[in-house]
């Protein structure tokens, strides 16, 4: 038996001035649901099982094939609205054809401390394309978590939700006190690596085989004085062009991939690592 479907089509309704209040970050804390567009992404939402809500498609366009089958098996609310309430609720220049309200996520924490743990720790990256590149980076090596510090873009901005590509809903994304988690994992002998333009250690050279935290901070100011003061050591990525540095979403990507090649791909290229 098919479930009702709700069709909303004017601006002042209050579930529509609900939803499109989740674009801030206020009104996201305050009721702990944020917005997932697109197909790929509410797609994503229902199959790593997190708590879908609401689903909102676009009246004229129907309810998307990909996501009928997930929808038979849900007891979340459908509502068919019109184009300009889409376009009110979402964060794109043309709205999706299908959006999701979901639950925030509640990470497991232990993640952070796993035997051998590969997590990115991000000091005050504020772009939130930036970070949602990071998770999806983090999330395509395998890495066990990421953790976000203050300062940081808000994992459930709808711009940072999209950049992830549905990597948020892959690992663990844990948001904390950096003071509070760099001094427990210098604790258990796990290496805080950051990065700088002065280090003298060539990321190439630096054994990602250990248990690993990968710190990054943000392009205009680096690392916070706070990490900076618990990093065990900081990596350099060479560079042969003209360029200065990389932005910090690519210079982690290549920094995560060194860390896969060194623990999957080919350990005995670096001199005295053992095969595993």
């Amino acid at each position: 038996m098919s479930k009702p479907v709700t069709v909303i089509t004017s601006l002042q309704n209050d579930t529509v001035k609900a939803m499109a209040a989740l674009l801030e970050k206020k009104h996201r804390d305050r009721s702990g649901v944020f917005l997932v567009e697109g197909v790929h992404l509410v797609q994503e939402a229902f199959l790593a099982g997190a708590a879908v809500e609401k689903v909102v498609y676009d009246e004229g366009r129907g309810i998307p094939a990909e996501l009928q089958d997930h929808l038979d098996h849900s007891s979340c609310e459908r509502i068919a609205a019109s184009t300009a309430v889409m376009a009110k609720c979402t964060g794109t220049d043309t709205p999706p054809p299908v959006f999701g309200v979901v639950a925030k996520l509640n990470p497991e924490q232990n993640a952070l401390y796993r035997e051998n743990s590969l997590v990115v720790v991000l000091d005050g990256v504020r772009d939130p394309g930036n970070v949602g590149t990071i998770i999806r980076s983090a999330d395509a090596v395998g890495a066990d978590a990421v953790l976000l510090g203050s300062g940081c873009a808000d994992l459930y901005n709808p711009k940072t939700v999209r950049s992830t590509m549905g990597s948020l809903f892959h690992l663990p994304i844990v948001e904390g006190d950096l003071a509070e988690f760099l001094p427990e994992a210098a604790a258990r002998g796990i290496q805080l690596v950051g990065t700088s333009l002065q280090a003298e250690e060539s990321c190439y050279s630096r054994d990602w085989t250990l248990p690993t935290w990968l710190l990054l901070g943000s392009e205009s100011h680096g690392l916070s004085p706070l990490a900076l003061a618990t990093v065990s050591a900081n990596v350099i990525i060479p560079m042969r062009g003209k360029s200065e540095s990389l932005n910090v979403a690519m210079a982690a990507t290549v920094l995560l991939y060194e860390a896969l090649r060194q623990r999957d791909l080919n350990p005995t290229i670096i001199p005295g690592l053992q095969p595993k």
